[in-house]
């Protein structure tokens, strides 16, 4: 855990999902100011990062967004602290955190359950080109 950038968000999440994919591509287009850092559920270092902060097993089918030595949101919290450092049109996007999180984690919850179905799975974790690479851990 000592390599992990201290100055950096961590976002871990589903490699296989093309919904996660899409999503994790989204985030590198518009992370203008060079916040994020990613990491797949699946990987070692997803792994290590998840037993670490004693994130159950039922939180893997979820987004987890970690600070490190701060804290980690999932589900819809962790969208809406994504959206917050992106910045521009996305900044209203966590105007939504006003709703009750056993709400907007319901919500969540469906897109989650049924991001194969809708949106299908890849074979194996996508393999980042040479300049991505250093956006991924």
């Amino acid at each position: 855990m000592q390599n992990l950038p201290q100055n950096k968000k961590i976002i871990l999440f589903d490699g296989v999902c093309n919904l996660c994919d899409s999503a994790v591509q989204f985030i590198i287009k518009h992370d203008k100011k060079d916040v994020f850092r990613f990491v797949s559920l699946q990987s070692d270092t997803g792994k290590e990062i998840s037993n670490y902060l004693g994130i159950s097993s039922e939180k893997l089918s979820s987004i987890i967004l970690y600070q490190p030595g701060y804290a980690y949101y999932h589900k819809s919290q962790a969208v809406f602290e994504i959206a917050k450092e992106l910045g521009g049109l996305f900044s209203i996007i966590p105007i939504f955190s006003f709703l009750p999180t056993s709400l907007t984690d319901s919500l969540y919850d469906y897109v989650a359950k049924n991001r194969y179905k809708l949106y299908g799975k890849k074979e194996a974790c996508m393999i980042p080109t040479p300049s991505l690479k250093s956006k991924f851990l």
